[in-house]
């Protein structure tokens, strides 16, 4: 397993824990906020520009859907000042590798109305995120959408070990009956919140509405 991937199997329960958090708080409202949370290197010279490529993390299956969250990735990229390289030539000088998780959930009502929290780390740089939403009993469950995209960004010569120049994490849910759960609307708007201020301040968790 190599670094990344033990860095992200750390991530991942405490992000499917703060995803479970956020389905909670989509029983208030067909869409939840986009909880996110970057942390990059302190030399942010060699970020947003140059070009780089939307790659699959270690493990991360290549489809459609993952396609259009990838297609999402780069157009925000592109905004923050980035370019893509070009068709058949040099490969870019950095990467964006995307891993991405999408889960259905019924949310469970029979538990008390209290306030839930949910903590995580993410990416080489150790600190915590964590958030506490409401749960709201009122009518029938509906199934929810939870999707959580984490995205590292890196030199493609550095070796696999070293550290990341930046990586981001954000985790959002819908109804299950909302635009919002496709990968239309849900790609553009899971990436315009993970990338909003880019590349963000080191540490800090927020809620993009």
């Amino acid at each position: 397993m190599t670094r990344y991937a033990r860095r992200f199997a750390q991530l991942g329960a405490g992000a499917l824990l703060a995803a479970s958090c956020l389905l909670t708080s989509a029983c208030v409202a067909p869409v939840g906020p986009v909880e996110v949370t970057r942390f990059h290197a302190p030399d942010l010279a060699r970020l947003g520009h140059g070009t780089i490529a939307v790659e699959p993390a270690p493990g991360q299956p290549d489809t459609l859907e993952f396609r259009a969250y990838a297609a999402a990735v780069l157009r925000e990229l592109q905004r923050v000042g980035y370019s893509a390289p070009l068709p058949g030539g040099a490969p870019s000088e950095q990467v964006a590798l995307l891993t991405l998780d999408r889960q259905t959930f019924r949310p469970d009502r029979r538990r008390s109305p209290v306030t839930v929290g949910g903590a995580g780390s993410v990416g080489s740089y150790g600190s915590g995120a964590g958030l506490g939403l409401a749960i709201d009993l009122s009518g029938p469950p509906k199934d929810q959408v939870a999707t959580r995209m984490f995205v590292s960004i890196r030199d493609r010569a550095a070796p696999p070990s070293a550290t990341a120049l930046w990586e981001g994490r954000a985790v959002s849910a819908a109804r299950a009956d909302s635009p919002l759960a496709g990968t239309s609307l849900g790609s553009a708007k899971l990436a315009e919140a993970l990338f909003k201020g880019f590349p963000g301040e080191s540490g800090q968790t927020i809620q993009v509405k």
